[in-house]
């Protein structure tokens, strides 16, 4: 029997398929799982909604609500780009019984692991190299090429956490990959 209100964390580089893993877990009812939506001040991508990827807050407001105290963990991840956690989104979802699942930044992770203890899980997704993930990033095609180079620096910055995680998955293969992730994050929810 799967136990409720355990938090997966999941973190890693751009590029590394974290969205795609997390779709795959999303879709498994059984693990009960509910996403956590980040708040960010970022402008919106296209296809991107309000509430639904993000809650899109202006610079101005997301500093007011960290001035508040409305974040779990917040962060600026890249210069005048916060990203948190709301205190009352993730309180409904615990209100809830479901487990929760977030998409944070590796510090944003460590936060979040030690804000909840051993009721969470930290995952770090990683692609097979530097190389790949630049490869993925541009294949996208959402970034200018600045932005990408921003990215690239902190990918390698960001692979230095991964040893600071509960688990480490590198994505060479996906459907490995697939497999790899939801048999730990089972196997977490049983504890």
């Amino acid at each position: 029997m799967i136990r409720r209100n355990k938090i997966i964390i999941i973190s890693g580089t751009s590029g590394s398929g974290k969205t795609t893993l997390i779709n795959h877990l999303m879709n498994k009812e059984e693990l009960n799982l509910t996403f956590s939506i980040s708040a960010c001040s970022r402008k919106r991508r296209p296809l991107e909604e309000h509430g639904k990827d993000y809650f899109f807050l202006s610079p101005q407001k997301f500093l007011q609500k960290i001035k508040n105290n409305d974040f779990i963990e917040w962060e600026e991840v890249y210069p005048n780009n916060f990203y948190g956690t709301l205190k009352s989104s993730v309180d409904n979802i615990i209100q809830s019984g479901k487990n929760i699942l977030f998409d944070v930044d590796v510090k944003g992770a460590l936060s979040i692991k030690e804000y909840f203890q051993d009721q969470a899980c930290t995952i770090f997704i990683q692609p097979p190299s530097l190389e790949v993930a630049e490869q993925r990033l541009r294949a996208r095609q959402t970034e200018s090429e600045k932005d990408l180079l921003v990215r690239v620096n902190k990918m390698k910055k960001e692979i230095r956490f991964s040893n600071k995680m509960d688990y480490r998955l590198i994505n060479d293969d996906l459907k490995i990959a697939r497999t790899e992730l939801y048999n730990y994050v089972v196997k977490f929810l049983k504890l």
